[in-house]
């Protein structure tokens, strides 16, 4: 019986074993997408009926687990291996085949939509281009005035955009063209298909741009007409309002003026004619391009327009007769004329008299001489304020000669010029007498601009530490002067009324006051320093006695500073070297101290001060080169301090180092694995950053060699040398502890392959069990919570060996192992959820791997059959908006909503 049931497994797997192979030879010849459509739908047609034998194949695998199950109830432990081997491999080739049913028929399901929707897209496409071809094969209809052809060009010029805009659309078909002729092959849509339908694009692109361009040449004379057409009537109206104005009654011009405007729109009359003839030839241009009605008004506007300009020209004529008629004067007028003259002539006389009166002389003039031509300026302007009423009679004089016809230029430019020569002794009398006033004013303030200027050279005076006393006394001699000049201006209060005004007077006066003030305060100050001057002659004798220690104590200092110049050849005297610098930087600051109690005593005296200056220079120069050798010091001290700091601790870490990996030969091999394993991983950790820490020793001791003495340079060079060689004796040492940790590493392996192999069994038996009673199953279900338990301590051993995987190396039985590991628990985890109490759970679990991957594949139908459905909605997208979607107004884009738009790889 036994022996049956392993034949009949073996029997079922032999079964469905060829049935998948022939299943998978099926799809490798119909897994291609190359070829013509009908080719591409024969094998999208044969892998649909091979899907549908999906079905079957479970069937098969069912029947395979069933007869397992069997079998390996029946067969001894020896055998079970063989069974679920046999198991093992046909579920792979399961998975493998319907994995590849899968993905096969996707592949071809999916380039057999993508040439679908590539076909409508391209039909569309091709019918745009039919009705786009209709729609610009008419030839240009005349159109009948500018508005509609306005209205042409901008129908033209939205087809051009909507032609433009569908060259977005035609570089996607062409992507997908392209896209799809690398997938399938077919001519249909090779390169010559690509490049025949972008040359069908551009002929129609050509065309709406041609005509556009037509049509804007078209627009543009007409525009340019019309625009010419309201120039000359502007032009026009405005002849007609000049010539209405030349033969309005309410115009005050005079007969000359008019008949000058007349010849002047005579003149412009006869230039339009020149513009309407102009007119004429454009319109005979524009009227090709125009249809009938429309060339007929613009003949009639033509038409009036030369009416209007024939009209405009006799009106001028005749009105021009008018006004040579009026000009034709009468003798009325010359008594007028003559007693006019007379007039001018005595006004000009007395003008002379005036100007001969204002004659300034040459020369610089005195203050009084100002003021007797500023006085004699203002009775001038008084006897020209008396003549401005002859003036105003000559112009009424002129008037009325103005109301006869005759030639009066030669009278008004009489009287013009006598109102000019009047104009201009006025002018010159308001000039002399503000350039007389002005001059005034600049006498009177001079002594006050003066004095502001000499102001701040003596603020500086008195702010210098130590003024000449020569200064001082020139100082004062000016300040006196200015006292004077100050007391006069304040007596003249009377005339700077008269010539400022006495708002002007009396700021002016106040100014003065204000400066005679801060000229007596600055007079105080100037006697206060000049007192002060004389009483320092005799401070300076005391100086000697106390600069000489001075400069004794600089030298001592300098002294030792030159002892302290040479290297020190360890750590310790460069410490006490620098103790010793920082004692004599104490020095140097005592002495500044002294310096500056010296300093008082120097005051003005140009000799002291310039040896006090050569002392304080040397204590600077001393001082600077103290904080150099100082601040080098400091620096040496700190690159010792951190070479012997980083020796110190690398050698340490060495020696522990090396003391642990002769204690890790030296124990024993069975004791400390785990400890070991950490040890080292520990070392190898730490060893990068010691090999990075040794580098940084050697830079450290490179720069502790350029400042020491040759004795320390050996004594540095033989540390660095020993650590080097103490190095490689440890690395030599990494090498043995590695051989040794790779046999710890397969005895923890063989460890954990026989505990896990006892627990499976122990599991094994548990799930054989077939009692029914429930003290045996309250049994059963302890023993498996006692193996829960022991799995934590199985995790940590599993867990040590990834560890050792990782610093080791690679291990195909690690892997197997692993696999292993991974099936206990999932078997041990799903015989811990069963139900207690079920008197066939147990037994049903003998199958173990069977059925948990049954169930599984169950659990996963719903998901397949959902997955399904979204594709089938996918395919009825386009449907749904076939009669909805708006994008059919003008474009082809509808047909790529499913395909063009996606960018990830085909669906699976």
């Amino acid at each position: 019986m036994t022996q049956q049931l392993q034949d009949e497994f073996d029997s079922s797997v032999e079964n469905a074993e060829a049935w998948m192979k022939a299943i998978q030879e099926r799809l490798r010849i119909n897994d291609n997408t190359k070829g013509p459509r009908s080719a591409l739908e024969a094998r999208l047609r044969e892998t649909e009926k091979i899907r549908a034998l999906e079905p079957e194949g479970s069937l098969k695998m069912d029947l395979i687990l069933v007869k397992a199950d069997a079998a390996l109830r029946s067969i001894s432990e020896d055998k079970k291996h063989e069974v679920l081997s046999k198991l093992k491999d046909i579920k792979a080739l399961w998975e493998e085949t319907a994995i590849y049913i899968t993905h096969c028929h996707s592949r071809i399901e999916w380039v057999w939509l993508h040439w679908s929707e590539y076909l409508k897209a391209q039909d569309e496409f091709y019918a745009w281009i039919h009705n786009m071809r209709v729609t610009l094969e008419p030839d240009i209809e005349l159109q009948l005035g500018l508005k509609e052809k306005q209205w042409q060009l901008s129908h033209a010029q939205v087809l051009l955009n909507d032609v433009l805009n569908q060259s977005v659309l035609l570089e996607r078909l062409l992507e997908e063209a392209a896209s799809l002729f690398s997938r399938i092959g077919d001519p249909s849509v090779d390169e010559d298909v690509q490049k025949k339908m972008r040359v069908e694009y551009e002929g129609i692109r050509e065309e709406a741009q041609s005509r556009v361009k037509l049509l804007e040449k078209i627009t543009k004379e007409h525009e340019q007409y019309s625009a010419n057409v309201n120039q000359f009537q502007s032009w026009l109206n405005g002849v007609t309002e000049r010539l209405n104005w030349c033969i309005g009654e309410a115009t005050k011009s005079s007969a000359e003026d008019k008949l000058k405007a007349l010849k002047e729109i005579a003149k412009n009359i006869r230039s339009g004619g020149k513009k309407w003839k102009h007119l004429e030839n454009q319109c005979a241009e524009v009227i090709q391009n125009t249809s009938p009605l429309g060339a007929e008004r613009m003949k009639d506007e033509l038409e009036e327009l030369k009416k209007a300009l024939e009209k405009l020209k006799l009106l001028s004529s005749e009105e021009e007769e008018r006004w040579l008629k009026i000009q034709q004067s009468e003798s009325a007028y010359k008594s007028q004329a003559r007693q006019l003259e007379a007039d001018v002539q005595e006004l000009r006389k007395d003008l002379q008299r005036l100007e001969n009166d204002l004659e300034p002389g040459e020369g610089e003039k005195t203050e009084d001489e100002f003021v007797t031509l500023w006085r004699k300026c203002n009775a001038t302007r008084a006897a020209l304020a008396a003549e401005e009423s002859k003036v105003e009679r000559l112009k009424a004089q002129l008037k009325e000669l103005l109301r006869f016809s005759q030639d009066v230029q030669p009278h008004a430019e009489s009287v013009v010029s006598a109102i000019q020569q009047y104009q201009s002794v006025r002018g010159k009398t308001s000039k002399m007498s503000a350039d007389t006033e002005t001059q005034l004013r600049r006498l009177f303030q001079n002594p006050l601009q003066e004095f502001q200027q000499w102001k701040p050279s003596i603020q500086m005076l008195l702010e210098t530490p130590e003024p000449a006393l020569a200064h001082i006394e020139a100082a004062l001699a000016e300040s006196s002067q200015f006292k004077e000049k100050l007391v006069t201006l304040q007596l003249k209060k009377d005339l700077l009324n008269n010539v400022l005004g006495e708002e002007k007077a009396k700021s002016f006066l106040q100014e003065v006051a204000e400066a005679s003030k801060e000229r007596e305060i600055l007079h105080k100050s100037l006697l206060q320093s000049k007192s002060k001057l004389q009483n320092l002659i005799s401070q300076h004798k005391d100086f000697d006695a106390a600069f000489t220690p001075l400069q004794k104590k600089l030298t001592a200092i300098k002294a030792k500073l030159d002892l302290e110049k040479e290297p020190r050849p360890d750590l310790l005297g460069k410490k006490t070297q620098l103790q010793r610098l920082q004692m004599i930087q104490d020095d140097l600051a005592e002495l500044a101290i002294q310096m500056e109690e010296v300093e008082k005593l120097v005051q003005s005296n140009t000799t002291h001060r310039h040896e006090m200056n050569q002392l304080s220079s040397d204590s600077q120069a001393l001082k600077r080169s103290l904080e150099m050798m100082i601040q080098q010091s400091e620096e040496h001290v700190q690159k010792h301090w951190a070479y012997n700091d980083k020796l110190s601790d690398l050698q340490q870490w060495i020696t522990v180092t090396t003391e642990r990996i002769d204690s890790y030969r030296g124990a024993d091999g069975e004791q400390n694995t785990e400890g070991r394993v950490a040890d080292l991983e520990r070392w190898l950790a730490e060893f990068p950053d010691k090999e990075i820490q040794l580098h940084l020793v050697e830079a450290h001791g490179q720069l502790v060699m350029e400042n020491c003495s040759p004795e320390e340079t050996a004594h540095v060079q033989a540390e660095l040398d020993q650590l080097k060689e103490s190095w490689r004796s440890l690395k030599e040492m990494e090498r043995i502890g590695e051989g040794q940790n790779t046999s710890s590493h397969l005895k923890l392996l063989h460890d954990f392959e026989e505990w896990l192999q006892g627990e499976n069994t122990k599991l094994t038996k548990i799930l054989a069990a077939t009692s029914a009673s429930p003290e045996e199953i309250k049994a059963c279900q302890s023993k498996l919570e006692e193996l829960q338990s022991r799995v934590p301590d199985g995790q940590r051993l599993f867990e040590d060996l990834l560890h050792l995987h990782s610093v080791i190396g690679n291990s195909e039985d690690l892997e197997d192992l692993r696999y292993r590991w991974m099936l206990y628990k999932s078997m041990l985890k799903e015989s811990m959820s069963s139900p207690v109490g079920d008197n066939t759970q147990f037994t049903k679990r003998s199958g173990g791997i069977c059925s948990f991957l049954h169930r599984v594949c169950w659990a996963a139908l719903p998901l397949q059959l959902l997955l399904l459905l979204l594709l089938l909605l996918a395919f009825l997208l386009p449907l749904a908006e076939e009669t909805h979607s708006c994008t059919l107004a003008n474009n082809f884009a509808r047909s790529f909503n499913l395909m063009l738009r996606y960018d990830g790889p085909p669906p699976t």
